[in-house]
């Protein structure tokens, strides 16, 4: 039996699920997906980019991931709106339920795409299944998708790339010649620009000029990435639909700063804002971190990073600042800080930890307490119980920080509508 697999796209997806929301949910008249308009972050707190945009961007030259105030220089009228990712994991959680009626042979791929394993699953041709599926979504949840039909993972990611949106694409093995090998080689999966520079000095410009080239010769000037590369222009994959994704390797947050910090007392309140976040993590998985890691990446944009072995491994908020604060003590040397991270790794998921001959921390004691406040959180919120350090100081001097950052800013995780204009 030939081997089927669909790659569903989900058509400029922020920008679509905040259209549908609008028209269904709030009374809309104006579909955002007709208009230039886009989502973008907020410009106060630098995170002012594009993260999607409507189909009508395209003739003005807005990017994804450009700046809003480049993109308003280019498209005055553009109408923006704000990211929503409540509502962006909710569409998506329903999108995966429409899936599961087909297969439970469904990968995850990201928020707004999924592999799904379909051999044996089709009714009809694999092209009639998948138009049958694509209408479906369309008419149940509102928005579009693109589905690629093809034998691999990679056919069928290429596939629903082709032209855009709602529609059905095939690649077959019978049709790379004709379907992907003209395509330029920076559209292939997995050729960033620097292979992409890389493959033009060997004048390779086109996948199909990539799946004729010598693989000694890619392996020579990009390694092993040449090699995989040069398969994957010969659209050769044998990766499986993977229904269960593999524990996490490392547990990390960053956040851009407001404004630039000059002051390491601010900075280490920032440090422990990402701790509780990660720490949080680390205990929901039941893991522990025996690596911490801190990033910094300062006004001009330069980036630098140190890390350091624990004595044991930990999922204490109270252990990973303490490593935080001593690591970014050393690193920093002054420069202004645009953003902050906290990162763990060689986790374990053992469930013990050794005590230590020098232990002054009871471990057990302090983690029944974190665990306490991360149920509270969880039933409550978030806000229900915050550190000292972040509570408002009526002196003011110190600029309000969020207790648990990093991540999914809070502006982000959902949108106040009665402040919004609805079109």
């Amino acid at each position: 039996m030939q081997r089927v697999i669909f790659h569903v796209d989900v058509n400029s997806a922020f920008l679509s699920w905040e259209a549908v929301y609008r028209l269904y949910h709030l009374g809309g008249r104006l579909d955002l997906r007709t208009i230039p308009s886009a989502v973008g972050g907020d410009q106060e707190k630098r995170h002012g980019i594009i993260l999607a945009k409507s189909i009508p961007c395209r003739k003005y030259g807005i990017q994804t991931g450009e700046p809003v105030t480049d993109a308003r220089k280019k498209c005055p009228e553009l109408v923006l709106v704000p990211p929503n990712y409540s509502l962006y994991h909710r569409s998506s959680a329903a999108l995966i339920s429409i899936l599961r009626r087909y297969t439970d042979r469904i990968e995850q791929f990201s928020i707004d795409e999924a592999f799904m394993d379909m051999t044996g699953c089709c009714t009809g041709t694999p092209e009639h299944t998948a138009h049958e599926l694509k209408d479906i979504v369309r008419k149940e949840l509102g928005f579009t998708v693109n589905i690629g039909v093809a034998s691999n993972k990679l056919l069928a990611k290429m596939a629903s790339d082709f032209q855009k949106p709602d529609m059905v694409h095939t690649l077959w093995p019978d049709e790379i010649a004709a379907k992907m090998w003209p395509l330029p080689v920076r559209n292939l999966f997995y050729v960033g620009h620097a292979s992409e520079q890389k493959l033009f000095t060997l004048g390779v410009r086109t996948i199909g000029e990539l799946a004729q080239a010598d693989p000694n010769v890619l392996k020579a000037h990009l390694k092993s990435h040449g090699l995989l590369l040069g398969a994957y222009a010969r659209g050769i994959d044998d990766s499986p639909v993977v229904t269960d994704p593999p524990a996490n390797k490392g547990y990390g947050n960053s956040l851009t700063t407001p404004r630039d910090v000059c002051d390491a007392g601010l900075a280490r309140t920032y440090l422990v804002s990402l701790a509780e976040t990660v720490s949080a993590r680390l205990r929901a998985d039941n893991a522990k971190a025996s690596v911490v890691a801190v990033s910094i990446r300062d006004y001009n944009l330069a980036h630098c990073g140190h890390q350091m072995i624990l004595s044991a491994p930990t999922d204490l908020t109270i252990e990973i600042h303490a490593a935080a604060c001593r690591l970014f003590d050393e690193l920093w040397d002054g420069t202004p800080i645009r953003q902050l991270g906290v990162h763990t790794s060689r986790i374990s998921r053992d469930g013990t930890r050794q005590l230590g001959m020098f232990d002054t921390l009871d471990y057990e004691k302090v983690r029944k307490a974190e665990s306490a406040i991360d149920k509270l959180r969880k039933r409550y919120g978030i806000d229900v119980v915050k550190r000292a350090c972040f509570l408002d100081s009526p002196a003011g001097g110190r600029e309000t920080i969020d207790h648990m950052g990093g991540g999914i800013s809070r502006e982000k995780r959902t949108v106040d509508y009665s402040r919004e204009t609805i079109l």
